[in-house]
């Protein structure tokens, strides 16, 4: 498998330039100035375990794969206010201002282009800073056009988008988005179950451009734009940046499982104060992140094969909107298990963590590796990506793999496979090659 050199400048554009994107901008603009460190950042930090006899066995990532270096990252994006990044960045209040200021003059210089917006979408919003058409066809067009310009002016050689925009309301597969024909059709007739993501995500495929979705919306994730991923030869991944408590589901049930341990009920509740949490504030957003947290217990504890152990599975997720916490959420977690002879047991979590702060390593390795798969020559799904979501997307008739640790076994391995290394197990054992994408 041919792997092309990242070669140049990688535009990374960002539909919603609030807390998550612009932390993103702002660390790395702190990191290539040597005052902060890529934590939480698997291309930048981790390791590769190589099943080599000589040579280094374990190489950073970033070092095994030729990945687009941060020096070479532009950032742009489109946002519903009009605020410069370092005006969005001192309103989120996630960084420092001391950091912030420091990155002044580069932040300042990253202003949003007019978003597509639709107030039926997300109620809670008032959009200042949106495009004006009479058709989504013509939105979509405007899109392409913001993309096309971008690229021309910074000079960017490739070019990746990253979702960091807010949860829309909670939108079932219908007619409209069966076939590219009919999307397209719903384009130019105005259709109100085309929703704002999806127009995003159809200019970006139309143009080539890999298109990574960081909330739990359908987008990409309809039959119409698996097929315009695949005419133009395009990858697509999805859905819902994995940050809090779902990331620490993913870490815990896993073990629970392993050791054969009964959950009778799962409660989790959060407190979140920033605009992702003002948007969770109005049922329809809600129940889209609902459906995207539910899943994860089901598919990791497998009910269906393991009734006696997780089939009265009890699971109740809360987000609260809590304007006093800002981008700092806090999670619960109370868990009754089971053990031997059915004696309870519980097990209670309290995390304390920073939203955007989790997020935006994510997205710079969602665009590292969406860039490197466009280069790889793989298209549509791009499944050993499920590591950074909630909600992993899967080829039709796919079940996700939610536990982070199969994720990563996983993600490493289709590294191992474009570089014509040996697949290994996560014991080192060599095992059979199998296809990372679809």
């Amino acid at each position: 498998m041919e792997v092309k050199e990242a070669t140049g400048r990688l535009g990374v554009l960002l539909p919603g330039m609030g807390a998550v994107a612009t932390t993103l901008i702002a660390g790395v603009e702190a990191i290539k100035k040597g005052i902060a460190q890529p934590i939480g950042s698997i291309t930048q930090m981790g390791n590769i375990h190589l099943n080599r006899k000589v040579g280094n066995n374990y190489p950073k990532i970033k070092d095994f794969v030729p990945l687009a270096g941060l020096g070479d990252l532009v950032f742009g994006g489109w946002d519903v206010y009009e605020e410069n990044v370092y005006e969005a960045a001192s309103r989120a209040k996630v960084l420092e201002p001391g950091t912030l200021f420091a990155l002044k003059a580069e932040l300042e210089a990253i202003k949003p282009m007019k978003a597509v917006f639709d107030k039926s979408y997300i109620k809670n919003l008032d959009g200042t800073h949106i495009k004006q058409a009479d058709t989504k066809l013509a939105l979509a067009k405007a899109v392409m056009d913001d993309i096309l310009s971008f690229q021309e002016t910074r000079g960017c050689d490739r070019l990746v988008i990253v979702w960091c925009g807010s949860t829309e309301k909670y939108t079932e597969v219908s007619d409209v988005h069966e076939t590219l024909a009919a999307f397209e059709k719903g384009l130019k007739d105005n259709d109100p179950r085309i929703a704002p993501s999806m127009i995003y995500a159809y200019a970006a495929l139309k143009l080539g451009v890999p298109f990574l979705n960081g909330a739990p919306n359908l987008t990409v994730d309809i039959p119409a734009l698996l097929e315009l991923a695949a005419l133009t030869q395009t990858p697509i991944g999805g859905k819902d940046f994995k940050t809090g408590q779902t990331l620490m589901k993913t870490i815990l049930a896993p073990g629970l499982q392993a050791r054969a341990l009964g959950v009778k009920g799962w409660f989790s509740t959060n407190i979140l104060g920033n605009r992702d949490g003002y948007v969770l504030d109005e049922p329809d957003n809600f129940k889209t992140k609902e459906v995207s947290k539910l899943s994860v217990l089901e598919d990791i504890l497998r009910p269906d094969l393991s009734p006696e152990l997780y089939g009265e599975l009890y699971h109740k997720i809360r987000i609260n909107y809590y304007p006093p916490h800002g981008d700092n959420k806090e999670a619960w977690d109370n868990i009754d298990i089971f053990g031997w002879l059915g004696y309870s047991m519980q097990i209670k979590i309290n995390f304390l963590c920073r939203d955007s702060i989790l997020a935006a390593p994510l997205v710079l390795d969602l665009a590292l590796f969406g860039d490197l798969a466009k280069r790889s020559g793989l298209s549509g799904v791009q499944e050993w990506l499920s590591f950074y979501f909630k909600s992993p997307q899967t080829s039709p008739g796919f079940r996700p793999e939610h536990d982070i640790f199969k994720q990563l076994t996983v993600l490493q391995n289709a590294l191992r496979k474009l570089m014509g290394e040996e697949q290994v197990n996560p014991e080192g054992l060599t095992y059979a090659e199998e296809e990372i994408t679809a």
